[in-house]
């Protein structure tokens, strides 16, 4: 779009009344976005598109209190506040006299560089980011707005229903993959009618709530120890009133995208850790193969704007490898089960992250029984107990009840086709035997992370500890190391070596 009078004179030293030199623009599809100093003032473009209504100027009024006030919930310091622009539009001044000719929502400018896709793309992003992205996610989420009941948010048919109809669109823009589209569409439609109750049950149990609504890598900023969200749906309600699992597709999909499979499976590690949120396993796969094809469609729609072929090709490449990551969601690797084994202090969960970070699709989930065992009694997982030795949340019965636990949530993400590492003791014989028969029973590969190392190694490690879920002690290990049963013939076969983890514990 041709820059509008109003924005060559914000752009003007001699005519804006914007603070700070020099002027800068940003562009969006929807928005110009002027930098000025330590400020950015963003100004709704005069659009109306089939998902997004700027037309008139009380509706942009509309939108930015609503920009304003819905990003306030999670990066209040970064929206100041709406402004409105006034005179003419070849003299405009900022809340001035006269006439009102538009408005803009008025922000504290941040570094770009500490946007995460630009920190991934330094290959800079860590999974101590991913960590503090789940903590949150969750936290936000937690405090966001639970559809009510009887709104359409939510459910099966909303959810469904721009997935579908994303695939009329990619038909017609991309005609050359009408076969994989065929393939893909026939998947989801059967996804959709196996989880259709799952759906309606998430909804019931507060899983829809008042979401950011676009949430990639773009629209998050490394800010004051926190990865920080702005930039959320503000224009259409049905994107922002989402299922929490669909908010975090999103957010797994633009990791995938960057080559970060391992980075995506440490935030959905850290996620479900806090949130408890293992329903989510259920549907994950569904919202993520549709956030892939959303992206599809994207590139193809660009390819068909581009001018010159080269850019156009490059752009259908990437809609074609879009299709390529649906559909290795839709049909995921055969799920494995790995359990860990060892005292404590033997490095059982820094082995256990490393599997996860070398997973290359994506597809595996982490169990972890001093976290679940805490859930069980209401604690969060860097909570401490204050039990005594074989008191409080440790006696046998709570132990019973741990593993249980442990195998209920195993069953449920391998059934989804998740692989899964069961990061707990498993001193004993019976405890391993239970998650064997588990894997039969689910007709996948089963393995043993045997970690051990030396007992004076294992007490440093032990006293070392700091904000760790477990609550292991030197007198827990010293019982540990009396009633250990050894992993017997028959299952050194299944032992993994555990992979090198600097700084193991």
């Amino acid at each position: 779009m041709t820059q509008p009078p109003l924005i060559r004179a914000l752009l003007d030293p001699a005519r804006s009344p914007l603070p700070g030199r020099p002027l800068e623009l940003m562009e969006t599809h929807a928005s110009w976005v002027l930098l000025a100093g330590d400020r950015a003032y963003k100004i709704k473009k005069p659009i109306t598109l089939p998902f997004l209504d700027y037309g008139t100027l009380e509706k942009r009024r509309v939108a930015c209190g609503a920009e304003l006030a819905y990003n306030r919930r999670f990066a209040p310091e970064l929206y100041l506040g709406v402004v409105a622009l006034t005179g003419t539009p070849e003299a405009p001044q900022c809340d001035g006299a006269g006439k009102i000719v538009d408005y803009a929502v008025e922000m504290l400018r941040f570094d770009e560089a500490s946007r995460l896709d630009h920190i991934a793309a330094r290959h800079e992003l860590t999974p101590q980011h991913m960590s503090l992205l789940a903590a949150e996610i969750v936290d936000f989420h937690g405090r966001a707005a639970v559809a009510p009941a009887d709104s359409p948010f939510g459910t099966p048919d909303l959810a469904c229903a721009p997935a579908f109809a994303n695939f009329a669109e990619l038909y017609r823009l991309l005609p050359q993959e009408r076969t994989r589209l065929e393939e893909l569409e026939d998947w989801a439609k059967r996804e959709a009618k196996h989880r259709r109750h799952v759906m309606e049950a998430r909804k019931q149990n507060g899983r829809v709530r008042e979401c950011h609504g676009d949430l990639h890598l773009g629209n998050l900023i490394l800010r004051g120890g926190r990865v920080v969200p702005f930039d959320c749906i503000e224009f259409n309600e049905s994107f922002r009133w989402i299922d929490v699992a669909s908010e975090l597709a999103f957010t797994l999909v633009d990791l995938l995208d960057h080559g970060e499979p391992g980075l995506a499976s440490w935030l959905l590690d850290e996620w479900l850790a806090a949130s408890g949120d293992f329903d989510a396993l259920h549907v994950l796969r569904f919202y993520a193969a549709y956030r892939a094809l959303v992206r599809a469609k994207v590139s193809a729609i660009r390819a068909g704007q581009e001018e010159g072929v080269a850019a156009a090709d490059r752009d259908l490449a990437a809609a074609r490898a879009y299709l390529d990551l649906a559909q290795r969601l839709c049909a995921p690797r055969t799920p494995t089960l790995t359990i860990a084994h060892g005292v404590s202090g033997s490095g059982k969960s820094v082995a256990a992250q490393a599997l996860l970070l070398a997973d290359a699709h994506a597809g595996t989930v982490r169990l972890r029984s001093d976290v679940e065992r805490k859930r069980m009694f209401g604690l969060a997982a860097h909570q401490h107990s204050a039990s005594p030795l074989d008191g409080g949340i440790y006696t046998a019965q709570a132990h019973e009840a741990t593993y249980r636990r442990l195998e209920e949530l195993a069953q449920l993400a391998l059934h989804n086709g998740w692989s899964v590492i069961v990061d707990a003791a498993f001193l004993r014989r019976a405890e391993r035997d239970a998650f064997r028969r588990l894997a039969v029973n689910n007709d996948v590969p089963f393995a043993i992370l045997a970690c051990e190392a030396p007992v004076e190694e294992l007490r440093r490690r032990i006293a070392a500890r700091r904000g760790d879920a477990s609550e292991a002690t030197l007198a827990v290990l010293e019982k540990q190391l009396k009633w250990i049963e050894p992993l017997g013939d028959d299952e050194r076969g299944l032992a993994l070596t555990p992979p090198p983890w600097p700084g193991a514990r």
